[in-house]
């Protein structure tokens, strides 16, 4: 699966995804999941937590591990998917739907200096050779 092109990356294996109201939504992406293998909980940042840009604020735990996720940008995490709670899975049947939470930017413009697609396809493959 390629990396979708309108979504933003970190070099720790977070996509971004802006959305119309200027909230972003962030995931774990499908080379993040491949590496973990079968999810088996997802634990959510809470709702009105300010988080600093790559502060962990998260962990997906599978079969084989668990993970930290971090911030990629500072705000305020605004919703958390609930649907994880019961469903970890959904990381594993599609990574790029399967958005753990969302955040309100402190500053928009730092999305901007995260990785494009074709960027951050060039750190997976550098991690694999």
């Amino acid at each position: 699966m390629s990396n979708p092109s309108n979504l933003k990356y970190t070099a720790s294996h977070e996509w971004v995804k802006t959305e119309a109201d200027g909230t972003i939504s962030i995931g774990i992406t499908q080379h993040a999941q491949e590496l973990l293998g079968d999810m088996v909980f997802v634990e959510a940042p809470a709702v009105d937590r300010h988080l600093k840009a790559r502060e962990e604020c998260a962990v997906v735990e599978s079969v084989k591990a668990a993970a930290d996720v971090y911030a990629p940008v500072s705000g305020i995490v605004t919703e958390v998917n609930g649907e994880l709670d019961s469903s970890p899975e959904n990381i594993n049947n599609d990574p790029y739907a399967a958005w753990m939470f969302k955040m309100k930017p402190d500053n928009a413009a730092d999305i901007d200096a995260l990785m494009d697609a074709a960027a951050y396809q060039a750190v997976v493959d550098s991690e694999e050779h």
